[in-house]
């Protein structure tokens, strides 16, 4: 079934505010699928295009009924996330039936940053917990995912791990407490290795004036989300009536990057 242009516009805005999807969505009786995590995730506005987060793009591939609230914020980890009373704003809001789903690392890996830094096997494992604990305490469920892989190749042209042992972490805590697992720097650097050096350029963030190795443009954003909505069907914290299907082809042009909101 194919998306209407006015459902796809309204798809690609992805809601920051978790007050402006929980209680639309559950007065339906369907379940929110929460994003918290860093800029590889974020809505992008029309100032960063056409720099593009792969939260933007998955409601692409998933049913109406399983809306996305996108809480994923630039530069965040998932400390400052925590610190900044981000993760208490979505379990504010979250309700039973929920998911929670939990991408960091990026940020974590900044040893320099004491605000942000986090140590993969204590604090970084920490931290996690709250987002499981929180949704767990209210019914959700929660959904712990590795990093997206950068774009990094050595001189032949082998795609590089660039997260050090936080991928590792999140496998490891995700094991041990039960937690669905969507292990996406497996999956992006393998796919990173297939496209190769040349095409993978396609696929980030390169303009004329930015060679950026790190976040997606809208053709990388719609790849991951699809990596994720599949990742999301084969753990089964989905189901066959939640996804629509993976093979179908996104246009970019159904990427949209709206005018900031006011302060």
């Amino acid at each position: 079934m194919s998306l209407s242009r006015r459902q796809v516009t309204t798809a690609a805005v992805s809601v920051p505010l978790a007050l402006s999807v929980g209680g639309t969505a559950h007065a339906r009786g369907h379940r929110t699928l929460y994003i918290a995590g860093d800029s590889t995730a974020a809505q992008k506005y029309a100032n960063a295009a056409p720099e593009t987060g792969w939260g933007m793009a998955l409601p692409f591939f998933l049913q109406r009924s399983r809306p996305v609230s996108n809480h994923a914020v630039n530069g965040r980890s998932s400390k400052s996330f925590v610190d900044e009373g981000r993760l208490d704003g979505i379990l504010s809001v979250i309700q039973p039936g929920d998911f929670l789903l939990n991408q960091f690392g990026h940020n974590d890996e900044k040893k320099e940053d004491p605000a942000r830094y986090t140590e993969p096997w204590t604090t970084y494992q920490d931290y996690l917990r709250m987002y499981v604990e929180g949704a767990r305490a209210r019914g959700a469920r929660p959904v712990l995912a590795t990093s997206v892989e950068r774009r990094r190749f050595d001189a032949g042209g082998k795609a590089l791990p660039t997260h050090g042992e936080y991928p590792a972490a999140v496998r490891a805590l995700a094991a041990e407490d039960g937690v669905a697992l969507l292990d996406i720097q497996a999956l992006t650097i393998a796919r990173w290795q297939e496209l190769g050096v040349e095409e993978t350029k396609k696929y980030f963030n390169w303009t004329a004036t930015e060679q950026d190795n790190t976040h997606f443009n809208p053709p990388g954003a719609i790849e991951v989300a699809r990596l994720v909505a599949r990742e999301l069907l084969r753990t089964r914290v989905l189901g066959p009536r939640d996804v629509r299907r993976l093979d179908e082809r996104i246009p970019e042009s159904w990427i949209t990057w709206p005018e900031p909101a006011a302060a």
